[in-house]
């Protein structure tokens, strides 16, 4: 009987434990949704095209490019793809202001919504992502260090328009 009561004291804090982690999971993805919605609002209009370099990337297609990891990398988790299928929104949506803040920011709703309806339970579930085996929740960490990676390129953006980014929302 203490094995068995010890058993479930275990199992309760186990998905204690888990149920805190997603709810703090979904929250830094708010918070990253925010951060980001103050990067596009920074931008002027005519900086969305901006390139530093011919090599790289326009400030929208960054955005886009973060859209779309957003959806791949969560739409392997979830085991749908998200509203573009397998569209890329960097190849599809216009690069203005109006259009790239919009569909990042439905990338964002679209990684929140699929946390909020899988269990903490099955967070610890194994997908295979990129060729990886992985659990959820290490897919849901590699979605979230995609998209501050590349909201984090898009300062150097933000400073050759001398335009100063946005201040860090740690908390």
């Amino acid at each position: 009987m203490k094995k068995l009561a010890l058993l479930f004291t275990l199992l309760i804090a186990f998905v204690g434990v888990n149920a805190q982690t997603k709810d703090q999971m979904i929250a830094d993805w708010q918070r990253a949704k925010n951060y980001t919605k103050a990067y596009l609002d920074a931008m002027p209009e005519d900086g969305y095209g901006f390139k530093p370099t011919p090599e790289m990337r326009s400030f929208a297609g960054q955005m886009l490019h973060l859209a779309d990891g957003n959806y791949f990398l969560v739409g392997a988790i979830a085991g749908k793809p998200g509203p573009l299928g397998k569209e890329s929104a960097e190849k599809t949506v216009a690069q203005t202001k109006e259009a790239t803040t919009k569909a990042t920011m439905d990338s964002y709703d679209y990684v929140i919504a699929a946390l909020q309806n899988v269990t903490s339970a099955q967070l610890q579930d194994m997908v295979k992502v990129a060729g990886k085996d992985i659990t959820k929740q290490v897919g849901f960490n590699k979605a979230f260090e995609h998209q501050t990676h590349h909201r984090g390129q898009t300062t150097v953006y933000l400073r050759l328009k001398g335009v100063t980014p946005p201040g860090e929302m740690l908390f």
